[in-house]
């Protein structure tokens, strides 16, 4: 008798070939503008449930340009393992041609030439009509907002993330869970709460008062869809305290509570569930350790790390869902849920290219209204840029380059830091930069840029702190983002050393000297998490230096040996 993993393995062979769990023809077009919506919404109806899976939006509403990765490495176990394949070799391991929309979509090559031929990509009235579509087929599909929703835009900070809200309340979601949520401070987040009409699920934020479950979200909802119960468990980013500052959020603790999971699992099966679903914000690798630890997980849809997989990845009977970020992707899932077990699936991770996709003229509505009393501030040209300006990779993005470079410059300093977030859509060589593109790399919270001083065995410390956030082969301890980008120095990076000891060579730019231990050096930086932290917004600091440079034209940083990778 087959067993449900061989059976689930069989389901994964059989969509390589039938197109089930990758991108459908459009992985296959040639390299022009051939696409139709038609094609990116193929889908053979399989089973009897759907899920659709959004996250990491980080309150974009239009249409962007977003690079991914060119670098993103995996130590321990998950070295040369997915998500950490990038550029070709990537492209390789998919069966994606060169130069096609996929290519274009998940890998990093050519990014500039292939988006002047393949435009724009993602806007949630476009994401709208992709959902719609999935429910024309299939009526009670289930959406599910993996967080980091309310955060990252001009307009979501003026407006307290009410305009992201309420062009996702358009969409109606089923429910969501959280990470940079949380940054607009408690209060606001339990005001926002009250009033969404769909779940908020999260069973890892205990009350620190009572260190027991919060009340204020749920752990688990259920869901009857396709005659089949399903139970959708919360799963919030577990390190949010630690990446984020503590003090806007102080009564509510987090982690990645393994144990409580699995009671959470047992305790829906308990009660009839036929199909668990863990709708996370932990990241891709710490995901794929909780699913081969915690028993009964149909799926995970996972986020935070922005990962966009063309198929799922299958560790023991669990599906891990990866679907991209800032509206770039959504993913269908289709399940074939028969006496209470999974026991197959089909999947496609579909790519929103703007052009393509026709906007939901109701959603269009609603994002121009949004906008509209900060049109002129949004729009305003700051400067041009003759560089491709991106932010990721695992240790420098030009956007961050500039950043730097503005630091530097309006704060008069020898070293500029600039946290490694994964957030932030990419300009082409030949664009204007508008008010709106520097706030959609800038905008947060706490966002004012300090100046301070630091000896050099400070700045090694703080790098070899974040190095260990990335790179400890255990992902449970991988509390960050990406590395801490600096400007007017550079480092050597050993990944496969111990904690304290992968940093070395530390020079000064400027001079070419060697860092001294002992000697101060002028740091000036964002995104503190300390209370109280003083100096200019971000935001300023960034226009004010690209309105003096007039046109942006960025050297190849190599100012970063990496070393083990």
């Amino acid at each position: 008798m087959i067993s449900r993993r061989d059976f689930l393995q069989t389901s994964m062979a059989a969509s390589a070939i039938l197109g089930a769990s990758s991108y459908g023809e459009w992985g296959r077009l040639a390299a022009q503008q051939a696409l139709t919506q038609d094609q990116l919404l193929q889908f053979d109806t399989f089973g009897n449930v759907s899920l659709i899976h959004i996250t990491d939006i980080h309150a974009q509403l239009k249409p962007i340009y977003f690079r991914e990765p060119s670098v993103n490495i995996g130590v321990g176990e998950n070295r040369g393992e997915v998500p950490h394949i990038t550029g070709a070799e990537f492209r390789r391991l998919y069966g994606i041609e060169d130069g096609s929309p996929s290519h274009y979509a998940l890998t990093h090559d050519d990014f500039s030439a292939l988006a002047r031929a393949y435009g724009r990509v993602g806007g949630l009235d476009r994401v709208a009509t992709v959902i719609n579509a999935i429910r024309a087929d299939r009526p009670d599909a289930l959406l599910l907002d993996g967080g980091d929703t309310w955060h990252g835009s001009y307009t979501c900070y003026h407006t307290q993330g009410q305009d992201i809200v309420n062009v996702m309340n358009a969409l109606a979601p089923d429910a969501m869970t959280f990470h940079w949520e949380f940054t607009l401070g408690s209060d606001r987040v339990r005001e926002i709460v009250a009033d969404l009409p769909f779940a908020t699920l999260a069973q890892n934020i205990f009350d620190n008062d009572w260190m027991e479950p919060s009340e204020d979200f749920a752990d688990y909802r259920f869901f009857e869809r396709g005659g089949v119960r399903i139970a959708v468990i919360g799963q919030a980013f577990p390190y949010t305290p630690i990446a984020n500052p503590r003090w806007m959020f102080p009564e509510y603790s987090f982690g990645i509570r393994e144990e409580r999971m699995q009671e959470m699992v047992d305790a829906v099966r308990g009660q009839g569930a036929e199909l668990v679903v863990c709708l996370s914000h932990n990241g891709f690798d710490v995901d794929k350790k909780m699913a081969s630890r915690v028993k009964g997980i149909d799926v995970i849809l996972t986020g935070h790390t922005h990962d966009a997989l063309p198929e799922p990845v299958l560790v023991g009977e669990t599906l891990l869902i990866a679907s991209g970020s800032n509206g770039k992707f959504v993913s269908r899932v289709d399940l074939d849920v028969r006496d209470g077990r999974m026991m197959g699936f089909r999947h496609k991770l579909i790519p929103i290219f703007s052009d393509v996709i026709e906007p939901d003229r109701r959603v269009t509505a609603l994002i121009e209204a949004e906008r509209a009393p900060y049109e002129t501030e949004l729009t305003e040209v700051i400067g041009r840029t003759d560089s491709l300006l991106y932010r990721r990779g695992n240790f420098n993005g030009t956007w961050d380059d500039l950043i730097c470079d503005a630091l530097i410059s309006e704060r008069d300093a020898d070293i500029a830091l600039s946290p490694g977030v994964r957030w932030g859509p990419s300009l082409i060589p030949g664009d204007a930069i508008t008010r709106e593109d520097i706030w959609n790399v800038t905008s947060m919270s706490y966002g004012s840029a300090y100046r301070t001083e630091f000896t050099g065995e400070f700045l090694k410390i703080v790098l070899e702190d974040v190095a260990d956030n990335i790179f400890n082969p255990d992902p449970y301890y991988q509390q960050g983002g990406d590395m801490v980008r600096v400007g007017g120095m550079g480092y050597r990076v050993d990944i496969n050393q111990p904690q304290g000891s992968r940093i070395s060579d530390m020079t000064l730019l400027r001079t070419g000297e060697a860092i001294d231990p002992a000697k101060s050096y002028v740091v000036a930086g964002w995104a503190s998490v300390n209370e109280g932290t003083e100096g200019p917004q971000i935001w300023d600091v960034v226009e004010n230096h690209i309105r003096n440079r007039g046109t942006i034209d960025l050297k190849p940083n190599t100012s970063v040996d990496v070393i083990g990778a």
